[in-house]
């Protein structure tokens, strides 16, 4: 018979006090995603019978993870979870906004990852249609809040570990294949899967049919010209940063992963003019735009994490966006890895953040 000593104890019950990273996405389909990639999933503590959001709580190497779906899309809908989430776990100290975005090409391509890192004048995230109109146009006023030191450290961290070893991230997504069964295909890399830049003739969808015909006439003159003058390459292989959507053998590229600049705001981008003209308008430093994270950054310490589904043009549809969501998902979990635990713990709460601010 076993000494008292020797009967293993059952695990401590959890609190929620004992949460410090709250995980927020914007559509059931990037939460089906974020749970995926926890470590375990635990049972509880149950919600506040005040909370009317839903939790699924879990573990992420040593960090204690909260992750909510907001119940509609826009910075608005986001910053009302947070307030609620950091008044249920009063211990969350910074937050993750993983998700999907659109990419603003030639740059960034589907497939690939955008997180924000302030760069340059600006803090990473920027409302672009948060500002005032005045006779010389719409001005933007005023900057969203920077991430703190402990996540801007380990972004730089997780930078380095990719310089010398390479991403996970593929390891991340052939776990989720084998714990999940039912999202391969789904949320996997799949031959379905097609990259419009490689697609040199396809016609514009926002354009009248004679004006796509005369555009369609104009791409295949400027190819003819460049095709008799010695110059020409095919579409996507010309332009910097560009691999195939695939390695040739049917199996997903690794993802490019690019820190900088995302445009938030309440307005679904399907225009590539309006695109462009946001991105020209923030000089040219747009990697991402998406409809959340301004509202998240106004008032709580995080970091933004996008998965590229498409290119906010006409061309705008569902295919990329189960398997961006997924990697999204996948990189937030190798952040993680790079957060230290006791740095977290010196953090101010993000309840106490926002008492601060009024």
């Amino acid at each position: 018979m076993p000494e008292p000593n020797d009967i293993p104890m059952p695990p401590k019950a959890l609190t929620h006090k004992d949460y410090t990273v709250g995980w927020i996405c914007a559509l059931p389909k990037e939460k089906a995603a974020s749970k995926a990639m926890l470590d375990a999933i635990h049972d509880g503590p149950l919600p506040l019978d005040r909370d009317p959001y839903t939790y699924t709580l879990g573990s992420i190497g040593n960090h204690n993870v909260v992750i909510a779906c907001l119940p509609e899309i826009g910075t608005n809908a986001a910053a009302s979870l947070i307030t609620q989430m950091s008044n249920t776990f009063p211990s969350i100290k910074f937050c993750l906004m993983v998700g999907i975005g659109g990419g603003i090409p030639p740059q960034v391509r589907l497939g690939d990852i955008v997180v924000s890192k302030p760069s340059g004048i600006f803090p990473g995230v920027v409302q672009w249609d948060l500002g005032r109109s005045e006779e010389v146009g719409f001005r933007r006023t005023g900057a969203l809040d920077r991430p703190p030191k402990v996540l801007l450290t380990a972004l730089g961290d997780l930078q380095m570990a990719h310089d010398l070893h390479g991403t996970k991230i593929p390891t991340y997504m052939k776990e989720m294949e084998e714990k999940y069964p039912n999202m391969v295909g789904k949320y996997t890399w799949s031959s379905h899967l097609k990259d419009p830049l490689f697609e040199p003739f396809k016609p514009r969808k926002d354009l009248t049919f004679w004006v796509s015909v005369a555009t369609v006439i104009y791409e295949m003159l400027v190819v003819l010209f460049r095709l008799l003058s010695g110059r020409y390459e095919p579409e996507g292989r010309d332009m910097p940063n560009m691999p195939d959507p695939d390695n040739g053998d049917g199996q997903p590229r690794v993802p490019e992963i690019h820190y900088g600049l995302i445009a938030s705001g309440n307005q679904v981008i399907k225009d590539r003019d309006v695109r462009d003209q946001i991105n020209r308008d923030l000089g040219g430093e747009v990697l991402c735009l998406e409809m959340e994270a301004a509202g998240l950054m106004n008032n709580f310490p995080c970091i933004v994490i996008r998965g590229i589904c498409d290119y906010a043009d006409a061309g705008k549809n569902k295919d990329w966006q189960k398997y961006a969501a997924a990697l999204a998902a996948a990189f937030a979990k190798e952040f993680l890895q790079h957060v230290r635990p006791a740095a977290v713990a010196s953090e101010p709460s993000v309840k106490e953040f926002l008492l601060r601010q009024g």
